[in-house]
């Protein structure tokens, strides 16, 4: 009579235990991305790892992929909201099929520099876009600076003309193909691993990267010149599922959301002084000549660009226009 008991009081027994392994599995997050460890985002990736395992050990557990490792930048997103990664930064020019008010962040010549882009991010209209997409169940983090954008090509770009005819990679964006068009250029959208090829094969003319991913990505090695127009900026939405975000424990997304205020604060100053640093890498290297415009120069190229805004100001929304437009005056 005492069998039938005893079996029923093993069987409760093996079942606590086995809850209680489960519940000491940590939370596993998947960062993958599509650049170099040596980029901003990549030391972005890596400090995130670093801070989530010092300060919640044993309770979340985070896996970077960096270059392509594990999805390229046309499946990164499909990866994310079907669950396979937790977290990417993705590139601002591709939320277009989302959200068409983040494509005020591809207009040319939009932003002075980095200080007005991050008066803009910081402000209420900035912080709004990063909720902007949670009704398809994406939800942003944060907003990660990798630089101002420069051109390249294997000719001298000084003038609007000189960029007549090239096909010039791009981000899946069409504010970027219309910034093109605009100088009566090509833009051929293109995933980011296989620019270099393409350069060297002559599939496309040139490119417009920050100095981080020109230099990492080897690109001074097939092309002879970069024009430093600084005619944008290629930034990143970090970001997560809402359903992962929401469904996580409050006090380990309370954690969470102050480790990626330290990491954003860290990865946002480490962008400048790594574009700084690869420029020189791209100095010493003496492959490619930087090409230094004057004012009258830059803004020339600014003229021919800035008919772009039009075209895309109703869907972006013209008080967000403006708002942006306002964070270049310093307060």
């Amino acid at each position: 009579m005492f069998k039938p008991l005893w079996k029923a009081v093993f069987c409760v027994l093996a079942l606590t235990a086995w809850g209680t392994a489960l519940a000491a599995e940590p939370i596993v997050i998947k960062f993958s991305h599509v650049v170099a460890e040596q980029t901003p985002k990549g030391q972005g990736a890596l400090m995130f790892k670093k801070l989530v395992e010092e300060r919640l050990a044993g309770k979340v557990k985070v896996e970077v992929y960096p270059n392509s490792t594990l999805y390229n930048d046309d499946k990164e997103m499909e990866a994310l909201l079907l669950g396979e990664v937790q977290m990417i930064a993705r590139s601002l020019a591709k939320f277009e099929q989302y959200t068409k008010t983040v494509q005020l962040f591809d207009l040319p010549f939009l932003f002075e520099d980095i200080a007005a882009l991050d008066r803009f991010q910081l402000s209420p209209e900035g912080q709004k876009l990063l909720k902007s997409m949670e009704s398809k169940n994406i939800t942003g983090l944060a907003y990660w600076h990798n630089g101002m954008k420069q051109l390249s090509a294997n000719k001298p770009l000084r003038k609007p003309e000189d960029a007549r005819g090239l096909v010039f990679r791009i981000q899946t964006s069409e504010v970027l193909a219309e910034q093109f068009k605009a100088v009566d250029a090509k833009a051929q959208p293109m995933i980011f691993s296989v620019v270099y090829q393409a350069l060297r094969a002559g599939v496309v003319n040139g490119t417009e990267n920050p100095y981080s991913n020109f230099y990492n990505q080897k690109l001074h090695e097939v092309q002879k010149y970069v024009t430093e127009t600084n005619h944008g900026a290629l930034d990143y939405m970090w970001i997560t599922t809402s359903d992962f975000w929401n469904g996580l424990p409050p006090d380990i997304r309370t954690e969470l959301d102050k480790i990626v205020a330290e990491v954003t604060t860290y990865t946002n100053g480490e962008a400048e002084r790594l574009n700084q640093q690869d420029k020189q890498y791209v100095l010493n290297a003496k492959t490619t000549e930087i090409i230094t415009l004057t004012p009258e120069e830059r803004n020339a190229w600014r003229e021919k660009m800035k008919p772009v805004w039009a075209r895309f100001e109703k869907e972006i929304g013209p008080d967000l226009l403006k708002a942006a437009q306002a964070a270049n005056q310093a307060q």
